[in-house]
């Protein structure tokens, strides 16, 4: 086994700076029910920017250090320094997933199972190139499945069939997804063409809506659309949907999306109520690409809610058994129904250059980004 072990950090220091930077530690040693995972694979997610540079004006970031080991500051407005108080000082390691082969295994039955493996992972610290972690944080990969096809093997695979599962344990019978075109809206079409569940598609442009339609895909409105507040309503009245899933979270599109729900529910109501219809409207935003407000129109009536969709949270209430189905069927579909496509590929150094920081932080539809931190 190396000596090195590099892995990319982000601290944020009392005098309002966040600093992005590599770190050498030690490889660590597993325990019982552990295995020591080579890192082949890290996907950049959303969430893993809101960890690496959330928090700081990336507008003040200046890029030091050298070409291997690169390092980049940032100012953190003073209005958020408060809420970092746990964070203060801290070395925070990035990376929600990543895939790689099992290089070392404790000793229970479980973990020495897991021995030569290519394997799936969760749990944070994934950008860097040897992780430690429990057998439970695991997912072993079909055999023939590479590192790159699995290392997105949970926080997209497993958010949409969350909010599939969502949708039954609450009662609905349709969705609705903005930004569909994404990797995981890609990904939540595939999965309810598969299980015959309606999935009203918002997108920005008309080449997603040409993606999604040649996908298989029924209904795909594009919010930039004169005609999208009809085009969604009529959608909603075809399909029944009273559930959306929001990533952009700021704006008024939480609130379009409610207000043409209820303007499908009026047509069925025999009797006018000032307190609108008694149908109830559920909106879930899971995401922040838009960090403003979330602006509301109050014309949908009484009977909704608004509320933050986290897919760990989501877990827990849908119940082990059911998480455990929804890791079965990513492992089984992973380069199917679980597939993700990769625009551009870069080491952890290269990770840390402003030039590509600029690039992978738009967070652009269609683009996604893997860290290959054995490069």
């Amino acid at each position: 086994m190396t000596d090195s072990n590099i892995q990319l950090i982000s601290t944020v220091s009392e005098d309002s700076k966040l600093v992005l930077s590599l770190q050498d530690v030690e490889v660590p040693q597993p325990g019982a029910d552990e295995v020591v995972i080579r890192i082949e694979a890290a996907p950049l997610n959303p969430s893993d920017l809101g960890v690496m540079f959330g928090v700081a004006d990336m507008s003040t970031a200046t890029q030091t250090g050298t070409e291997h080991s690169p390092s980049i500051t940032a100012n953190v407005p003073a209005k958020v320094m408060p809420s970092l108080k746990a964070r203060m000082g801290k070395a925070t390691p990035v990376g929600n997933e990543g895939a790689g082969t099992v290089i070392a295994a404790g000793s229970s039955p479980a973990a020495q199972a897991l021995m030569g493996k290519t394997v799936a992972v969760i749990g944070g610290g994934t950008f860097r190139q040897f992780l430690r972690a429990n057998v439970q944080s695991c997912l072993v990969l079909k055999e023939g499945t590479t590192a790159k096809e699995g290392a997105s093997s949970f926080v997209n695979p497993l958010t949409a069939l969350a909010m599939v599962e969502t949708m039954r344990a609450e009662g609905h019978k349709a969705i609705i997804h903005a930004a569909a075109a994404s990797n995981l809206g890609q990904m939540l079409n595939r999965i309810c063409i598969a299980d015959g569940v309606d999935l009203i598609n918002i997108v920005r442009k008309p080449e997603q809506e040409t993606l999604l339609r040649d996908m298989g895909a029924k209904y795909v409105v594009n919010s930039s659309s004169e005609s999208f507040i009809a085009d969604l309503t009529a959608a909603i009245v075809e399909t029944g949907a009273t559930i959306a899933f929001d990533p952009i979270g700021g704006g008024q599109l939480t609130s379009d999306i409610l207000n043409c729900m209820e303007a499908a529910a009026a047509l069925n109501m025999k009797e006018y109520s000032v307190y609108g219809s008694d149908t109830f409207k559920q909106v879930y935003i899971y995401g922040a690409l838009n960090r403003g407000p979330i602006t509301l129109n109050r014309n949908f009536g009484f009977a909704w809610a608004v509320n933050g969709f986290l897919l760990f949270n989501m877990l827990g209430k849908l119940g082990p058994e059911t998480a455990m189905k929804m890791r079965k069927r990513v492992a089984d579909e992973i380069t199917t129904t679980f597939a993700s496509h990769y625009t551009h590929e870069v080491s952890l150094a290269e990770a840390l250059k402003l030039q590509s920081v600029a690039a992978y932080s738009k967070q652009a539809t269609g683009e996604k980004y893997l860290i290959t931190p054995q490069k």
